[in-house]
């Protein structure tokens, strides 16, 4: 395979505007809002739709577990295969063909869904998980090649293309699961979320001239050849992705396997270039990668067991799946405010550091676990259910967090990085959602398990929330060194 490093200086896109930021930003905006309304859509359902249909042999605690292991071995692998896709885009196919073949493996991974047999739906969920790794961080990383070094519009463009992947996730539950899903079978939900990635890619192929020559393949006259070339090991990656979602258990220590070399290879490729602010920048990353992995582990519990929990444990009327718009809803809510007030901020010299927003983040999901639990202590009806309010309640903290550290973090991976590297890094930031998404898993199937009733909540959330307040707190502390080690990225 030759191998095509890309070019490290800035590329200006084509001129034009909107509302400030370029004009391309709007097309990826909307080719990720469709993306994300498929994953979203089919997230609602997963783990509640496994549950019933396949494990519905093993009592209800048992099979919720087991439910609750696939779901976080599924995301797991969701986020980790993006290391692989952002390396291959980074240095052979470029990241528009990654785009576009990602997508089309996620396409047909959805619509196998539909086919209620689990080797059929393991199957499926691994032809999605491979596609993704292609899609998922170069589409990201297209975002940060529109802004040259030191734009400060740089943060509130990832802000707002933060928003166009949870305004897809706001329309998604509702669409796929309380109407669709509801109505006529969850499995169609996922017909429904196939649709929504197929239009995606529509979107993206149709405005790709809106980007001028960034993300382009790095060799044109071979791009059908080295498509092909992926597509195939694609294909020879599926039955892996499989056999892992068959054994869920297997997941975290692969994970945790691919942490250790890829923290060996960023500080070995910056040792190796001699450049000492590089590998300083490195060292911050990894740090704040571990904020991100913990954040995200207790973040997570809402597709596994705050999904059971609204099933179980809560007096609603609507159905429980709507509980998953309560996230992106709240992005689109509060999105635009935490996009003004972070340049105000910045005006002001009261902008808080990286360090210090990924530390606010862990105290704010603390903050929403607390709630819960005080609203299980208080406000039980007698019948082990709370009122929806207060679960709304808890999504609205969790997503303050949330906008503290998931669209800041997208923006610092691609300013700590080096440049031929920030592909990679990007698949790095979503490998720490991997592992967040598998500790969030075996976390909820602790939460839900046999016989634990509505005390394995308790029990579990009690734990979350002191997990939150300490690590806030340790970061705010030592936020001062990790700042150094940045040398002035902010």
């Amino acid at each position: 395979m030759t191998v095509t490093t890309t070019p490290a200086a800035f590329q200006p896109p084509p001129p034009g505007e909107f509302i400030g930021h370029p004009r391309p930003l709007w097309m990826l905006f909307g080719a990720e809002f469709w993306e994300r309304f498929a994953y979203y859509g089919m997230r609602a359902l997963l783990a509640v739709y496994v549950a019933t249909t396949f494990f519905s042999l093993l009592p209800e605690g048992e099979a919720k577990a087991a439910a609750s292991l696939t779901y976080g071995a599924y995301t797991a692998l969701i986020y980790a295969t993006g290391l692989f896709g952002g390396f291959v885009a980074d240095r052979y196919l470029g990241y528009r063909p990654s785009i576009m073949l990602g997508g089309a493996f996620m396409a047909v991974g959805l619509f196998l869904l539909l086919i209620p047999e689990l080797p059929w739906f393991l199957a499926g969920l691994a032809i999605i998980v491979v596609g993704n790794g292609l899609f998922k961080p170069n589409i990201s990383t297209l975002v940060g090649k529109l802004y040259a070094p030191g734009d400060a519009r740089r943060d509130s463009g990832f802000t707002i293309f933060y928003m166009g992947i949870n305004a897809g996730g706001a329309l998604a539950p509702w669409v796929c699961g309380t109407i669709i899903g509801a109505t006529y079978g969850y499995k169609w939900g996922f017909l429904c979320a196939g649709i929504g990635m197929i239009l995606g890619l529509i979107m993206f192929h149709w405005l790709r001239g809106w980007l001028g020559h960034i993300g382009e393949s790095p060799a044109p006259a071979q791009n059908l050849k080295r498509v092909a070339i992926v597509a195939l090991g694609c294909i020879a990656c599926v039955p892996v992705a499989y056999l892992l979602l068959s054994r869920a258990n297997l997941v975290g220590y692969i994970l945790l396997l691919m942490f250790a070399v890829l923290t060996c290879y960023f500080i070995g490729s910056s040792i190796k270039s001699g450049d000492r602010i590089q590998l300083h920048r490195y060292i911050a990353m990894l740090l704040l990668f571990l904020a991100k992995i913990l954040f995200w582990g207790m973040f997570e519990q809402a597709g596994s067991s705050l999904n059971f929990f609204a099933k179980d444990h809560v007096n609603s009327p609507f159905d429980f799946t709507l509980f998953q718009s309560f996230n992106p809803v709240f992005i689109l809510l509060l999105g635009p405010v935490f996009a003004w007030l972070w340049p105000k901020l910045e005006n002001s010299n009261l902008n808080p550091s990286v360090p210090r927003k990924f530390a606010i983040a862990l105290i704010l999901v603390a903050i929403g676990f607390t709630t819960l639990l005080l609203s299980i202590k208080y406000l039980d009806d007698g019948t082990g259910h709370i009122p929806w309010l207060m679960l709304a309640l808890v999504y609205a903290f969790n997503t303050m967090g949330e906008l503290c550290l998931s669209p800041i973090g997208l923006s610092m991976v691609s300013k700590l990085a080096a440049p031929k590297e920030t592909g990679m890094a990007m698949g790095a930031w979503f490998l720490c959602s991997a592992m967040g998404n598998w500790v969030a898993g075996k976390t909820a199937s602790l939460a839900v398990a046999a016989n634990a009733g509505i005390s394995g909540y308790v029990e579990t959330y009690t734990f979350i929330a002191y997990a939150g307040f300490g690590m806030g707190a340790a970061f705010l502390i030592f936020a001062p060194f990790i700042n150094r080690l940045m040398h002035g990225v902010r």
